[in-house]
């Protein structure tokens, strides 16, 4: 005779459903036609088992429902769940109009049914209709952007970060490029300045200092290595109180004279004078390239209004280097990138009625 206390009883698992029986069951069945049985086969494994670990921790049920039912009623909990798009429409009441978590700026109507359009149906991307020939899709939006902006030459990528890096490696890889240390920005996601240049294949050369620095800063830094002066705007941050740094037309008077290219990074970038909507006065992109900046980027769905893209503007030698570059092609937009684009760029055409167009 054994002198061991019997054991408590563990819960029984023999109450769980199995797998054939849930699936059997008709309110499943009625679930096949929103999914196939193998991924509903799934879901009911993933059903039983949460319920299997609810027993064993000494959860307990309802009397007055069968493990089926409250397995069956998960199931189709499960479904709801895996069936719901993950990119879902918000309330932004955070205060920040262009919040990046929050997808940017809306776009018009103009641009969603440019999207619709496109997606929908055949579309001459890279097509010449005129000569039945291969094309290019930078020649979609090129005379627009040239239009509105007076750049000789024009290029669009996926977002500013890429064009920025792009126009870094193209003009500068195995060069110097020289930048202002007040200009080392880190924008969104960790996602510094310093680790572009590194990526681009360039020397980052330090001038001045973070709260200070002058033209002869930037004269005493270039040398026979100098591929191009970058300059960059700051977009949403300011450096106050003891602080200097070079107007655009001297870095370009500079560069000229010694023939090194300048690349003006504008961030946000916006087309026309923000000021009559009670918006801060913000560098525009037409300004800068008739200051005679050789390049410029900015982003299409900041102040633009339009998709995510990074646009590249400034003169025509310049640009053609930029897109003969072999990263182009790993960076350039899709097709609905450019429908979104070109719609949203037409409405500048009108400065008068985009007010009426643009969401914010």
């Amino acid at each position: 005779m054994s002198d061991r206390a019997d054991s408590p009883r563990g819960p029984d698992l023999s109450t769980l459903p199995s797998v054939d029986r849930v699936l059997s069951d008709r309110r499943i069945v009625e679930l096949t036609g929103r999914c196939d049985r193998t991924q509903l086969a799934d879901l009911v494994r993933s059903a039983i088992d949460e319920y299997r670990q609810a027993l064993l921790a000494g959860t307990e049920f309802d009397d007055d429902m069968s493990l089926l039912d409250v397995v069956v009623a998960r199931v189709a909990e499960l479904l709801t769940q895996a069936l719901a798009p993950t990119l879902r429409p918000v309330i932004n009441a955070t205060g920040i109009i262009l919040h990046t978590n929050l997808g940017r700026a809306p776009l018009a109507p103009e641009a969603v049914q440019g999207i619709v359009d496109t997606a929908s149906r055949y579309s001459n991307l890279e097509v010449d209709l005129a000569s039945g020939q291969r094309g290019h899709r930078h020649l979609l939006v090129e005379d627009l952007l040239c239009q509105l902006t007076g750049a000789e030459a024009a290029a669009v990528v996926n977002n500013n970060a890429a064009a920025v890096l792009l126009a870094l490696n193209a003009l500068g890889m195995d060069r110097e490029i020289i930048v202002s240390r007040g200009e080392l920005v880190e924008i969104g996601g960790s996602f510094r300045l310093p680790d572009m240049m590194q990526r681009s294949g360039a020397t980052m050369v330090e001038v001045g200092t973070t709260n200070r620095t002058h033209l002869s800063d930037y004269e005493n830094a270039l040398c026979e290595r100098t591929g191009l002066i970058l300059s960059v705007h700051p977009s949403n941050y300011r450096v106050l109180g003891f602080t200097a740094d070079v107007p655009l037309a001297e870095l370009v008077t500079l560069g000229h004279r010694h023939g090194v290219p300048v690349v003006l990074d504008l961030g946000a970038g916006a087309l026309i004078d923000l000021q009559p909507w009670g918006l801060p006065a913000e560098p525009l992109v037409a300004d800068s390239i008739n200051t005679g900046a050789d390049i410029v980027t900015f982003s299409g769905d900041k102040v633009l209004g339009g998709p995510q893209a990074g646009l590249i503007v400034g003169r025509r030698e310049s640009v053609d280097t930029i897109r003969a570059n072999p990263w182009m092609r790993a960076l350039r937009c899709d097709k609905l990138a450019y429908a979104a684009l070109e719609a949203t760029l037409r409405l500048y055409l009108n400065r008068e009625t985009l007010p009426e167009h643009l969401p914010v």
